[in-house]
């Protein structure tokens, strides 16, 4: 009988060591992620599931703000590209003689559309142009941004069109840019 005692104490006792070491491997583990939170400076302490709901939305959040990177650094990637496909266009690199003419390329997105304009410093017109088929279009200009690289203007207009007939669109915006 006192066998079966020490064994069933001994087991309990087991049983209590295994939960103390879960339990404090748990809050370990809920400190380094909370460390790894951005501070905040309330003064009140957030129940457990409160910070666990925090950092769930942080984490939501982070994943959002990484796919927005991604698909920056893609669209960087793809200017990075045309820039580098049109140095065939250039007579002597970018500082002897510049762009033989300028540079259109144009993408339909479903119902948004991106054109890439690359033009001399001296072609200005020709932004301002495309901004007015756009209009002229009926397109709602939504971003429109700049870099210059040496003697060359890289221009990228983001617009949104009518989702009636997006493609029908894109084609007239298209042969109107190129014609220009």
């Amino acid at each position: 009988m006192m066998n079966r005692q020490y064994s069933s104490g001994s087991s309990r006792t087991d049983r209590k060591t295994i939960e103390k070491n879960r339990r404090e491997q748990m809050k370990a583990l809920f400190s380094k992620l909370k460390s790894l939170l951005p501070h905040q400076s309330s003064r009140e302490v957030a129940s457990l599931p409160d910070e666990l709901d925090k950092a769930v939305n942080y984490i939501k959040k982070l994943q959002i703000n990484l796919e927005k990177m991604r698909k920056k650094k893609d669209s960087l990637m793809r200017v990075a590209k045309i820039i580098k496909n049109n140095n065939a266009g250039f007579v002597g690199g970018l500082n002897d003689g510049g762009l033989k003419s300028p540079q259109i390329e144009i993408r339909e997105l479903g119902s948004a559309l991106q054109v890439v304009l690359i033009t001399r410093l001296d072609c200005q017109f020709m932004f301002r142009e495309s901004i007015r088929v756009l209009d002229e279009e009926g397109a709602d200009i939504v971003n429109a941004s700049f870099s210059v690289v040496e003697d060359a203007i890289l221009h990228i207009i983001h617009s949104k069109i009518g989702e009636s007939a997006p493609t029908a669109v894109a084609a007239r915006v298209s042969e109107r840019l190129r014609s220009l």
